[in-house]
């Protein structure tokens, strides 16, 4: 386990003793605030969180749902990774506008672009409900009825806890359901392209520097929140104003350098760092292994048509950043946890904690979990295996499977729910489907659907697949597939959703590829799903008594909760690393590095004239430093998923740099946190305040921010 790591280095290496752990914000006051001020934090807990006052957290808002951004002016001028505001500026682009290749910068207000759906959430209040929540449940006598019983509170409080009327009440799981915590939020729904640079810039490396470092990436995009006249969350209208924040971020010029104290706020996904050594061992031999292959077949057809067709790259651009960043993220990963001996670790801690159980007389509450965990994982393994070939085939990497997947479920409200309620889904798909075929390609995804379904039939346990596929010819079935099926284009869609529910579901079922979605479909509903969730309900109940016993067995550890997408607060320093032997990283790169890895015309490392001859005049401004421009750097800051597009900030609260990824030897900190070589990468905010100055001459908007000066000898 990561704490017991931390016990392990702590004599060897003690710079790393203090940091590691993604800690809720509230909650800091005592052994996170003496950590920090140790490491050469300035301010206090206080500063960061306060519920009566502004504090940090009211300039670190959760953006559209999966990343993190932060409020950078006193008009609401918010500043995210050019990743996470990738989709809205995919959006606006077409072959004439291409915001992408050219970038984009609003030189006024009036032209900044609205983004329909787009969304940024606040934290206004955090509180301990545990037991609240709890109340009524341990007297139950299996998990099903708990879990009934767990969503029955969390629903009834949701609603009645005190709040704002445009507020909401959000409550969420912490300690692997041994606590629970309300988030008072509120969400803005009015935001505001404002400038992005170009992708040569913004994702600059693309998927061949992603998760590695050296990095040179100037990954940020800006955009403003609007409000209406009394500064609360409204729709869309040419009537709302800019937000006016209750905290904003000074920016700071005055440089970081090694060791120097770093801290990052934001909305870390999800982590599973208390799971037992049988998980990991299934994560890393099995499960890993799968999705990486279906990903790699997926990304390999669409890369080879990106190259040869911009209009394709246009569509494809976004979802193949996506597809390729958790496939090359469980790459670096199962090579992390194999290379610092993740599962021998957490052996070692399951013989303490087994030792610990017998000593303590625990054995009646705890004295099974280790058995019962190892039986359990091996019950589950085919199951769970099925269930991420099903979801990475037929949810998430070929369209036309994943269109017909909702279509599968619209016939399952018709049988379960009836006429009216199909009616209405039936409209919102047809509404849905239409952004959706926008950037779908029938001969690019029919490809990928070859290549995909021959791994399915062959890789997928057997023993669950539908009779079909078992000599299944996937060339054939390719060619049937996309010459007869309609949901290969979004007219197609509509004349098989045109009607009333009874001949709607007459005609989806008499299309080639609706068929081939169903056959899946239904093999997996009753030969997967139902034993996994069986399965996978004994793992949260006996990963819930673990967690329990471990914060019970290990009171003196350093345990944070496992990230659930709600705000956290994770600190550390500037510092390099050693990768393999020979081999060490300092801790920042420079525009130098960009030039080296110059590649006039590619697709990944193409550079911009204009930067280039910047770069030429070593014209940098006041953001150079000593003749150099810095790019990125890394610290021991402990991020994940969601974490993208969240503030560095300096021991006084400033702003130093932008939070967009993990070195790729580090990857598995979700999973396990090893200090020695787990390191977040950064853009520094001097490179990111120069390209909006020099590079787009977008000055106005430097203007608009608080600068923190003085900069460093």
């Amino acid at each position: 386990m990561k704490f017991l790591r931390l016990l392990v280095v702590l004599f060897v290496l003690p710079v790393y003793a203090q940091q590691g752990g993604m800690w809720i914000p509230s909650l800091l006051k005592g052994m996170n605030e003496k950590e920090m001020k140790n490491l050469g934090m300035k301010i206090s807990a206080a500063d960061i969180y306060d519920v009566n006052k502004s504090s940090l957290k009211d300039a670190v808002p959760h953006f559209n749902g999966g990343c993190t951004s932060e409020v950078i002016s006193s008009k609401g001028l918010l500043l995210t990774n050019h990743h996470c505001g990738y989709g809205e500026i995919q959006s606006h682009s077409t072959i004439d506008h291409d915001y992408l290749t050219n970038g984009f910068w609003a030189m006024k207000m009036e032209d900044e672009l609205p983004n329909k759906d787009l969304v940024v959430t606040f934290i206004v209040k955090i509180e301990d409900i545990t037991n609240k929540v709890l109340e009524g449940v341990a007297a139950l006598p299996n998990e099903l009825d708990k879990q009934k019983k767990i969503q029955e509170n969390i629903g009834i409080l949701s609603r009645t806890l005190p709040k704002e009327s445009w507020q909401e009440n959000k409550i969420r799981t912490f300690y692997d359901g041994n606590q629970y915590i309300l988030f008072v939020t509120e969400t803005y729904k009015d935001v505001r392209l404002v400038g992005a640079p170009p992708s040569s810039i913004g994702k600059f490396g693309s998927d061949t520097d992603n998760w590695v470092w050296p990095r040179h990436t100037g990954d940020f995009s800006l955009f403003r929140i609007y409000a209406d006249k009394n500064n609360r969350p409204a729709e869309y209208s040419k009537d709302n104003v800019p937000y006016t924040p209750k905290h904003f971020f000074p920016v700071s010029i005055k440089g970081v350098k090694e060791n120097d104290f770093t801290m990052v706020m934001g909305y870390p996904g999800r982590t599973q760092e208390y799971l037992p050594s049988y998980a990991v061992e299934q994560i890393v031999n099995d499960l890993n292994p799968a999705k990486i292959e279906v990903r790699d077949a997926a990304l390999k057809v669409q890369d080879g048509f990106m190259r040869k067709d911009n209009a394709i790259k246009i569509q494809y651009a976004s979802k193949y950043a996506s597809i390729a960043n958790y496939w090359k993220k469980w790459i670096g990963e199962t090579k992390g946890l194999k290379k610092s001996n993740a599962v021998a670790i957490k052996q070692k801690f399951e013989k303490d904690f087994q030792n610990k159980v017998n000593k303590s007389g625990k054995q009646a509450e705890y004295g099974n979990l280790l058995a019962d965990f190892k039986k359990n994982y091996a019950d589950i393994a085919p199951y769970a295996l099925s269930r991420d070939y099903f979801t990475e085939v037929v949810l998430k990497n070929t369209e036309l499977l994943s269109f017909g997947h909702r279509l599968y479920q619209l016939e399952q409200v018709y049988t379960a729910k009836g006429e009216q309620a199909f009616n209405d889904r039936k409209n919102n798909l047809i509404a849905g489907f239409e952004d959706l075929y926008k950037d779908f390609n029938a001969n690019v995804d029919e490809k990928v659907f070859e290549q995909l379904i021959t791994l399915y039939s062959t890789k997928s346990p057997k023993q669950f697949l539908p009779a079909a596929f078992s000599t299944v010819d996937a060339k054939n079935l390719t060619a049937e597939v996309y010459g007869k099926s309609k949901l290969t284009s979004y007219n197609g869609l509509k004349e098989l959703l045109s009607g009333d529910a009874k001949t709607v579901i007459e005609k989806i079922n008499q299309d080639k590829g609706y068929q081939t979605v169903k056959a899946m479909a239904d093999s997996y509903n009753k030969n997967v799903a139902p034993k996994y969730d069986e399965l996978n309900l004994k793992n949260i109940a006996l990963q819930r008594t673990y967690m329990k016993a471990i914060l019970e067995l290990f009171p003196n550890d350093r345990l944070f909760p496992d990230a659930n997408s709600t705000l956290r607060v994770t600190y550390g320093k500037v510092k390099g690393y050693n990768p393999s032997d020979a081999v060490v990283y300092e801790p920042m790169t420079f525009l130098d590095g960009v030039m080296e890895k110059y590649v006039p015309g590619d697709y990944e490392f193409d550079v911009p004239e204009k930067l280039i001859t910047l770069y030429n005049n070593k014209d940098y401004g006041q953001y150079g430093e000593k003749g150099k421009m810095p790019v990125c750097f890394i610290g021991t800051n402990h991020t994940t998923g969601g974490n993208s597009g969240s503030p560095a900030l300096d021991a006084e609260g400033n702003l130093i740099g932008l939070n967009f990824d993990r070195v790729w030897e580090g990857t598995m900190s979700d999973i396990y946190y090893d200090p020695a070589i787990c390191r977040n990468i950064m853009v520094d905010i001097r490179y990111v305040l120069f390209i909006i100055d020099k590079y787009a001459g977008a000055k106005h908007l430097v203007d608009e921010m608080k600068l923190v000066q003085n900069k460093k000898k």
